[in-house]
């Protein structure tokens, strides 16, 4: 199969990324106009949080899960793999990651295509077959290949911004006989990060029907993917609860959400697993046709 351009969800993914866009220049503006720092000031403290969070969230990320890099002595046929996509991928090979854990899970990390990491879970690699592991691999390349890890890290900056703003607004100044415009400012960051919470996972839903699609083109199998989703699906219910709950907080980089009640259904940061099956049977039956 060859890597073509979904426009419709090109499109969709465009009207997010305007919508977070018009969202954080407002959120600006309420800012600079109602609390003591000048844009300047905001301007820096922004930047310097923003570089910190770009070029540091993929080692947080394999902390966060325990994943440590492993070199070919130690996986060689896992290094084998990832290195036969990457040439069908037309990528230079990232960093190769396991995690001891029984979550069966697979996650990509990194600023850019020449700083990424794939990581994979003791658990999906007992879960999976070759065939349906390579689909899983793709699709994590998929995700370096499309450079979403960049994407969905400068999209939730702001938002993680207006957060820290509406637990600890009371730094940004004010004094004792005016105080509205501090609360204004809270407010409004308060706003902003509820909508952008939900702008950013309809995002990230986008971008995962993008980088399934890109899997099908990497393997030219979209049957071997849809057949890992069902499989690590189906996984997921005998993993125990703890173990879910204390990798919750890293949805939005595994292939499949580990869903927490009904919040972590309304606001998932995947699409329903259904979906994305059926989006592949539909690849799966051009790729016939043509």
């Amino acid at each position: 199969m060859k890597w073509t351009t979904d426009w419709g969800l090109r499109g969709r993914m465009g009207l997010t990324m305007f919508l977070l866009f018009a969202l954080y220049i407002v959120f600006l503006g309420f800012l600079v106009a109602f609390t003591n720092a000048g844009l300047i000031t905001i301007v820096i403290a922004m930047g310097a949080f923003s570089f910190a969070q770009y070029f540091f969230s993929d080692k947080m990320a394999l902390y966060s899960m325990g994943a440590n890099v492993v070199d070919e002595d130690e996986a060689p046929e896992l290094h084998r793999m990832v290195e036969r996509l990457c040439q069908q991928a037309d990528l230079p090979k990232p960093q190769v990651a396991i995690a001891d854990s029984q979550v069966p899970n697979a996650f990509a990390t990194g600023r850019n295509q020449k700083n990424a990491t794939v990581a994979v879970t003791t658990g999906l690699m007992r879960t999976l077959n070759q065939e349906e592991l390579e689909g899983v691999m793709a699709h994590e390349l998929a995700h370096i290949k499309n450079r979403d890890v960049m994407v969905m890290t400068i999209a939730s900056f702001l938002s993680t911004i207006a957060f820290i703003i509406v637990r600890w607004g009371w730094l940004f100044g004010g004094n004792g006989r005016n105080q509205a415009p501090v609360y204004v400012a809270i407010l409004a960051s308060l706003v902003v990060w509820v909508i952008s919470f939900f702008l950013i996972r309809a995002l990230s839903r986008y971008r995962e029907y993008a980088a399934d699609r890109g899997a099908a083109s990497i393997t030219g199998n979209p049957a071997a993917l849809a057949s890992a989703l069902m499989s690590i699906s189906g996984r997921m219910d005998k993993v125990p609860k703890e173990d879910l709950r204390d990798q919750a907080e890293m949805n939005a980089f595994f292939i499949i959400p580990i869903r927490s009640g009904f919040v972590g259904r309304i606001a998932s940061t995947h699409p329903p697993t259904e979906k994305r099956i059926e989006k592949l049977r539909e690849l799966e039956r051009e790729q016939e046709l043509a």
